[in-house]
């Protein structure tokens, strides 16, 4: 199969989708690989490191899309780019479809074969393509988070840690997954006082059990999230539901109730946001403030640690890719469960009900085509 790879070109987006390993590693397997010129030099990797490992450069994104029959991105495609992709051509990439209508509608015009990394499901409903950016957001969340409090930056004048006789500074956490788990972490290392909430208890009684001392569980409800934002100085917002619309736990009439200087980390916001506070931003200007409260909502937090999100996506992504390679998208997805979930559009029509749903457009089974 003949592969692509172009340059990312969302605001401050450094990723690259493939490491020169995982070309390395797709062409060992018979396939062509074309990189566009400079397409991994903000994550750290070198053309000539590119064409060492097999790949073939070429100057711009419409020689790349024009000669792939895949093309392997990191974000959904942008405006600038839906004129380039073209009818039955797989695209295997983050799409997060069910954020935006635009996206969504440009995508069925194109034809093309949209297999969302963020919809690839095991059968213990883990999101294994998900999994690494998650753990880097998550992650990131609580360092955005701990910066936005310093009073230059807006926020309440807190250092999340405290000092001997100063108390640390409150942290919620919405949502147990893997966003949940690693921003708990990083705030209870910090040191602060951490609270994390989720509507399973399993998961709470598993948290209880592998958490610092520091971090303390909480069953989410309104009523509970209510009572805790009015004390606490960092939120973060972690929750998700694959393919679909993130819920608003924290309505906008809800931050009058918070502290001025509160921030609020939505890292949901590449599934519409769970605040209903919540409009996108970017590396550039990453912050708003609305009733006093700061709002960070990059939609791609991982961008700005590229080397680290490179590797560690390529390491989740290159078995699909070989997969999708090796056998075509079809065969690909009827043999794999995982892989067919991921399907979301195909020939003008959705095959993922909850993206129809989003914005009431139809939807058919992915039966159809498999």
């Amino acid at each position: 199969m003949i592969i692509g790879v172009p340059k990312e070109i969302k605001n401050n987006e450094n990723r690259v989708a493939l490491t020169p390993a995982g070309v390395s590693e797709l062409c060992l397997h018979g396939h062509k690989v074309y990189v566009q010129t400079n397409a991994g030099y903000s994550s750290g990797f070198t053309d000539t490191e590119y064409v060492q490992a097999g790949a073939e450069m070429l100057p711009t994104a419409s020689e790349v899309y024009g000669v792939a029959e895949m093309i392997i991105k990191v974000k959904e495609p942008i405006a600038a780019e839906y004129g380039l992709i073209r009818q039955n051509q797989l695209v295997f990439t983050y799409f997060h479809f069910a954020s935006s209508e635009e996206l969504t509608h440009a995508m069925l015009k194109t034809g093309a074969i949209c297999l969302a990394y963020e919809t690839v499901e095991k059968a213990d409903r883990s999101l294994p393509l998900l999994v690494p950016m998650s753990e880097v957001a998550g992650r990131m969340s609580i360092q955005q988070g701990a910066k936005y409090l310093e009073k230059p930056q807006k926020g309440r004048g807190i250092l999340l840690g405290g000092v001997p006789g100063v108390k640390p500074a409150n942290v919620l956490v919405l949502g147990g997954g893997i966003v949940g788990t690693q921003a708990a972490k990083m705030a209870a290392g910090m040191g602060a006082n951490v609270t994390i909430m989720d509507v399973s208890l399993p998961r709470l009684r598993y948290l209880d059990d592998v958490m610092a001392a520091n971090v303390t569980t909480m069953m989410s409800n309104r009523y509970n999230i209510k009572e805790i934002i009015k004390h606490s100085d960092l939120i973060v917002g972690g929750v998700l539901i694959p393919g679909a619309k993130a819920p608003h736990l924290i309505t906008r009439d809800m931050l009058k109730d918070m502290r001025p200087g509160t921030v609020m980390v939505d890292v949901a916001v590449d599934q519409g946001g769970c605040f209903e506070s919540t409009r996108p931003t970017t590396h550039e200007s990453p912050i708003y403030i609305e009733q006093d409260v700061v709002h960070y909502a990059v939609t791609n937090m991982p961008g700005a640690v590229p080397y680290t999100s490179t590797v560690a996506l390529t390491n989740a992504t290159l078995p699909y890719a070989i997969q999708l390679a090796n056998k075509g998208w079809k065969k690909a997805c009827q043999d794999n469960m995982e892989l067919r979930l991921g399907l979301n559009v195909i020939n003008n029509e959705i095959v993922y009900k909850s993206v129809g749903d989003a914005f009431g457009l139809p939807s058919v089974s992915v039966d159809k085509y498999l």
